[in-house]
C-alpha cells in the first residue's frame, strides 16, 4: 500500500485529475465559497497525489475542489501530500470513498457509482465495506441500484424515496399479481411514512401471503403481530449505537432492536 512520503508545494500546471476520483457530480458547486474560504484562512488540508504515468505530473487522488479553488483563486501552487509510488484505478476509488467520508462529502449517487465499480472489481460486497469503512448493509443496497425499474430509479434520484424503500417495494410487487411498476410504486407511497420495521413487515406480509388485500396486510405491518418479549444486557457503547440507529430510522428503541437482530438472523442464513 502507497504511503506519504513527504509535504511540499506541487506547480497546479503539474497536476491532473485522477480517474479514481468518486466524486464526479456538482463538482463545481460551492467552488467560489471554498475558494474565498481558502484565501481568509488558508488551505486547512492538503490534497494527496501520486506520480502520473506522465513525467512530470501528478496524479490528484483527494482534493480535487480544494485543487480547482486554488486554480481560481489564481495561485500557482498547492501543499500536497505525496504517495511513495503510483496507485492503480482500484485503489485510487478506494481511496476518494474514504477521504469523502471522513469530509462528509459525497452525494449517494456518487456513493453508488463508486461502489458499484468497486463490486465489480473485488467481486463482493463485503469487501467493499473493508475496503472503504462504509457499513456492509449499506454496500448491499448500494450495488443494487442497477436493480431498480426506472419508475423507481426516478423516484430515487429525485430524492422522494430512500434507496432501501425502493428496493424493498420492488422485491415485494414482483410476487403480486398484476403490473409490477404499478404494484411498487403502490407499495412505496405505503411504505414512505412507515418505520424502517414496519416497511419490512409489509414487504414480509406480501411475499408470504401476495393473494390477501393488500390493506389487510398495511394494517398488519402497522400494528404489528404477535411478539414475545426478551431481555438483552448490553454495554453503554452498545446503546448508545442502538439508539442513534432508532433516532436514524424514526422508531421506538425496541422495534430497532427486533430489526438488527432479524438482518442479523438473514445474513446468517437463518431466516429467508
Amino acid at each position: 500500500m502507497a504511503t506519504v512520503k513527504e509535504y511540499r508545494q506541487i506547480p497546479l500546471d503539474s497536476l491532473e485529475i485522477g480517474k479514481g476520483q468518486a466524486r464526479i457530480r456538482d463538482v463545481a458547486v460551492g467552488i467560489p465559497e471554498l475558494a474565498d474560504s481558502i484565501r481568509k484562512v488558508g488551505l486547512l488540508e492538503p490534497i494527496v497525489v501520486c506520480q502520473s504515468k506522465q513525467e512530470g505530473k501528478y496524479e490528484i487522488l483527494t482534493g480535487q475542489r480544494r485543487f480547482l479553488a486554488h486554480r481560481e483563486l489564481g495561485l500557482d501552487t498547492i501543499w500536497a501530500a505525496v504517495l511513495d509510488s503510483s496507485v492503480d484505478e482500484i485503489t485510487a476509488k478506494v481511496i476518494s470513498v474514504t477521504e469523502n467520508l471522513v469530509r462528509r462529502d459525497l452525494n449517494s449517487r456518487d456513493l453508488i457509482d463508486a461502489c458499484t465499480y468497486l463490486y465489480k472489481q473485488y467481486g463482493s460486497a463485503r469487501a467493499v465495506a473493508d475496503e472503504t469503512g462504509l457499513p456492509y448493509s449499506d454496500v448491499l443496497n448500494y450495488v443494487k441500484y442497477d436493480r431498480l425499474r426506472p419508475e423507481l430509479r426516478e423516484l430515487y434520484d429525485q430524492g422522494e424515496v430512500e434507496l432501501r424503500t425502493a428496493l424493498r417495494a420492488q422485491d415485494a410487487a414482483q410476487v403480486m399479481g398484476g403490473d409490477v411498476a404499478t404494484n411498487a410504486i403502490a407499495l412505496v407511497n405505503e411504505m414512505k411514512p412507515m418505520t424502517y420495521a414496519q416497511q419490512k413487515k409489509l414487504a414480509s406480509g406480501v411475499k408470504l401471503t401476495p393473494d390477501k388485500p393488500l390493506d389487510e396486510t398495511i394494517e398488519s405491518a402497522k400494528t404489528g403481530a404477535q411478539i414475545t418479549q426478551i431481555v438483552v444486557t448490553i454495554g453503554i457503547e452498545l446503546l448508545q449505537q442502538l439508539q442513534h440507529f432508532a433516532q436514524d430510522e424514526h422508531t421506538s428503541q425496541n422495534e430497532a432492536a427486533a430489526t438488527l437482530i432479524e438482518e442479523g438472523l438473514e445474513r446468517k442464513g437463518y431466516r429467508d
